[in-house]
């Protein structure tokens, strides 16, 4: 466990040794990202054990699917892209200026810190790495005190592949997080719930440490008229039910309309039942570690529950040594005013709400929260284009869920109250990255016409 001294030591380490090395190589910055990539390869089953084992259950192919594979697919990508990435940029130089010429130089901002959540504890610590990493930066990394294996894990096998002037990880309680975050790091990424956000941003704000932050909320799922309501509810369940819906773009709830919402109830329980044939029970099903969690949730259904909200089990509770399986459940149309729909669930509870119609549904998202990820089903070009235009989110994706985020080249972030700031691919090189103006004048130039005294016929000619 680190303290605050120790932090203020490995930071100054770091700083030291980019100070020596402040614009590393292509070739350097990719072997390096080899070594990310090697070092999670080699030890998927650990990795998939350590998570197990903080979890209470979860499936080793929902690890390699959820941590493992993006994590991979975006060093490939970022390996493939970054000497282009790398390269500087030209920009136009105005007329009064020639001949004189302008670029952008990129350039790395230094160390960056990395404050990562318990519910994707490898890949949401390494996915932002593998950008700061590529940008030329040193990285350190503060895991989750809530899945000590995994962090432990991290932290033992970084400490094997990577110098700890190149990547470090310090583990701790929540102290040694507050520590952490007030480190005056050139650029400090967090993922969380808006809450510790906020604690976040004030502490780096105390050394205008510039901050990206990923913070989840209450993602809608439309499903309108036109959709298949047999498709929406497979992709939904898919994306909801993915660990036990503690994914911050997991479909937070669903809006269809009232006419079809008994139907959609049908098809999600017949998808539940194909996915999870012995319920809570299959291996595939993941549990909710940690009491405090389950005790929310618990809370939030109570809640719905005693104000005559409709719900609906789709399987039994099975109670784990370090962890508890809550089952599927649907809330059928509980109110506004109720916790499940002021807070994001985070959990398998799945808020079914009908509303009359496509019109009501999209209003009802664009006067809400701005949601990390917005998922709609329709094959209706004109549905899909009002809600490109009149909704806002940080990623929208039409007939899926979730596989935004496994996609290299598109930015991953959040916008308002689910966050500020993105990354992944280019834009998360270029987060990690100063975008340096530079400025060349030629010998003979004619700036010169544009020194004082200043005539006004003169002005006038040059169309000043």
């Amino acid at each position: 466990m680190a303290d605050a001294r120790a932090l203020q030591a490995r930071l100054d380490q770091q700083r030291h040794a980019f100070a020596a090395e402040p614009f590393p190589s292509a070739a350097t910055r990719r072997e390096r990202l080899a070594r990310l990539a090697s070092m999670t390869r080699h030890h998927r089953d650990e990795i998939s054990q350590a998570i197990r084992q903080d979890f209470g259950h979860r499936a080793e192919a929902e690890t390699r699917l959820a941590e493992v594979v993006p994590l991979l697919m975006a060093i490939r990508h970022t390996r493939r892209h970054l000497k282009r990435w790398m390269a500087p940029r030209r920009a136009a130089v105005p007329w009064r200026l020639l001949p004189g010429k302008a670029r952008i130089h990129r350039q790395p901002l230094g160390v960056v810190g990395i404050i990562a959540p318990a519910n994707y504890p490898w890949s949401l610590a390494l996915m932002p790495a593998v950008d700061a990493l590529a940008a030329g930066n040193r990285v350190m990394i503060k895991p989750s005190e809530q899945t000590p294996t995994t962090s432990a894990l991290l932290a033992r096998l970084v400490e094997r592949y990577f110098a700890p002037e190149e990547l470090h990880v310090a583990t701790g309680d929540a102290d040694t997080a507050r520590d952490f975050a007030a480190l005056p790091f050139d650029h400090l990424l967090f993922t969380g719930s808006p809450r510790v956000g906020r604690e976040v941003a004030r502490a780096a704000a105390a050394n205008l440490t510039p901050v990206t932050l990923e913070l989840g909320g209450k993602a809608p799922a439309i499903v309108a008229e036109d959709a298949d309501l047999a498709h929406a509810a497979r992709r939904i369940a898919f994306g909801k039910w993915l660990n036990a819906g503690r994914t911050c773009i997991a479909p937070d709830h669903v809006l269809v309309d009232a006419a079809r919402l008994p139907a959609f109830i049908e098809a999600i329980r017949a998808v539940v039942k194909e996915f999870y044939p012995q319920g809570t029970a299959s291996d595939d099903y993941s549990a909710v570690p940690g009491d405090a969690s389950r005790s929310r949730l618990e809370h939030l259904l109570d809640e719905a529950r005693d104000h005559g909200c409709r719900v609906i089990e789709l399987g039994e509770r099975l109670t784990l040594s370090h962890g508890t399986k809550l089952p599927p459940t649907l809330v059928v149309d509980p109110t506004a005013n109720l916790a499940i729909m002021q807070e994001e669930v985070f959990g398998p509870w799945l808020p079914v709400i009908g509303v009359r119609d496509f019109d009501a549904a999209l209003a009802r998202v664009a006067e809400g929260p701005r949601p990390l990820a917005l998922y709609a089903f329709t094959d209706d070009p004109t549905r899909r284009r009002r809600l490109l235009e009149q909704t806002r989110s940080g990623g929208m994706v039409f007939n899926d869920t979730l596989w935004h985020y496994v996609v290299p080249a598109l930015p991953f972030g959040g916008i308002g109250e689910s966050g500020m700031g993105a990354y992944q691919g280019e834009t998360g090189f270029l987060r990690f990255t100063h975008q340096r103006s530079v400025f060349l004048q030629a010998r003979r130039n004619a700036v010169g016409l544009l020194d004082p005294p200043w005539r006004r016929w003169w002005l006038r000619l040059l169309g000043l």
